[in-house]
This record gives C-alpha cells, structure tokens and sequence, in this order.
C-alpha cells in the first residue's frame, strides 16, 4: 500500500477546496485525502490562498487540539468605515473580535522568548472587528483540525472596524458587548476570550521557532479570537456590534 506522506497532493487537496468555495458547497471529511502533519496542511493554505488570489496581510492566529499555534489568512477582508458588505450563506457564523495592527517586526527569536509587554510594545493600534466563517467541511475542524487548518481554519470574511483604545487588550473580557442582526439581539452579556487574554494565542505564535520568516511584519493585522463564541447567522441582514456601549461597528450580510 502507498504511504499517504508520499502519495499527498496538497495542489489537489486546495483545488478541491477552492471549488467547494466558489460553489458554495460543503463535503464530508470522509471525501477528502487528509494532510498528515503541520507542514502538509499549510501548503495546502497557501496554495488555496493562491487559488483565491488573497493579497491582504490580515491573519487569524489560534491554537491546534493539542496546543501548536497556526494561522490563516483572513478573505475577503474589508475596512467597516464605509458600510462593509459580506456574503451570506447558510450556515455562516460570527464572531465578535479584537484585531491589532504592528507597529514593527517580531522576527522570530532563537533565544528568550517574547513577553507580554513586547507585543504590547509591537502593537500600533486597536480595531473592533468581526470574523465570518464558513468551512468547506461538513464538520469543520472536529474531525481532522489538520484538514480545517489547510481551509484558512473555516475563514469566509473580515471587516476592520474603529480604532479603540490600545488598553482593550487589557480591558476586552468582562467589557459590555451587544451584536445586533436586523435590530434583534444575538448577543449581549460581558465579552469573553477563549483564553481569557485576547493576546494569548498571538503571543504563542510570535514564539514559535517554526513560524515563516516573513510572517508578523509591520504592518500586519491579526486577529484575536472569538469575544461571543460562535454564532450562526440564520438569515442575511444587517449586523451591529457595540462595545462598552460607545465603540460600534456596522455591516450588510447580503
């Protein structure tokens, strides 16, 4: 029997995947030849964010099942100042998050590690944002998170909202947030990260020794992860989000 580590084709698998996109279609994770390590999953990534033509530097930053940090590519991403407009479909979700832009370069360090207080000091500025997702896969990530890791990690959007003040980092978990979608509440208690600290995931990544050389450049903006959980959006419309009751944030799902 051929060894699936030398039979993957990660051109096909992303194929695969770009066509279920532009489709609007979902498989099974039985349908798919699975990625069997880290590296097999992000040259699929990177060859589907070819195939997308993605050209943005915004990235999403998590952590794997069993605590390996990875990132994904955020497409299509929009700045919210201007009456952003996303795709619906069925079974899109949405998560309520806090993106940071840098201020400079965190090369990766062979050394000490990254502390706290330098990604504070690397941070520029502050955005509200929200993140859609729609995965290729039936499952998502429940049944190979390799497989979801090389679908941009279920990505389907961005939008970029206002500044807020550089202490959010800080201050983000336990802060009042609404998200409203057409005028009805999907969402409203006190904002929680997954991790507690919204730049957890991001400093696990910033020191992982084998990150790409050219990944968290000035410039970049990342995203943070979830402040609401995941929640689907069963119709398309109009979406509000408000933090701490003065920061908004609106957009079309169309």
């Amino acid at each position: 029997m051929a060894d699936p580590a030398t039979t993957f084709d990660p051109r096909a698998l992303a194929s695969k995947l770009h066509a279920l996109h532009r489709a609007g279609d979902q498989a099974p994770t039985s349908a798919f030849v699975l990625p069997t390590d880290l590296r097999h999953a992000m040259d699929v990534q990177n060859f589907l964010a070819a195939d997308e033509a993605i050209s943005s530097n915004a990235w999403k930053v998590t952590v794997s099942p069993d605590g390996q940090a990875v990132t994904a590519p955020l497409h299509p991403y929009v700045q919210g100042d201007s009456g952003a407009q996303i795709p619906w479909k069925r079974g899109t979700k949405f998560e309520a998050e806090i993106a940071v832009r840098l201020g400079h370069d965190l090369p990766i360090r062979a050394a000490a590690d990254y502390t706290r207080a330098d990604l504070v000091e690397a941070i520029a500025a502050v955005h509200l944002g929200a993140e859609f997702l729609l995965s290729a896969i039936e499952e998502s990530g429940k049944v190979s998170f390799l497989l979801f890791l090389a679908d941009r990690l279920g990505n389907s959007g961005y939008v970029l909202g206002p500044n807020v003040a550089k202490s959010v980092i800080d201050t983000a978990s336990g802060t009042p947030l609404l998200v409203t979608l057409n005028g009805q509440s999907i969402y409203d208690a006190p904002a929680q990260h997954p991790k507690g600290d919204v730049l957890s995931w991001l400093l696990d990544y910033a020191n992982d020794k084998l990150r790409p050389a050219t990944s968290l450049k000035a410039g970049a903006v990342i995203t943070t992860g979830t402040l609401c959980g995941a929640i689907e959006l069963l119709t398309p419309g109009d979406i509000e989000i408000v933090l701490d009751g003065t920061t908004r944030l609106g957009m079309t799902i169309s």
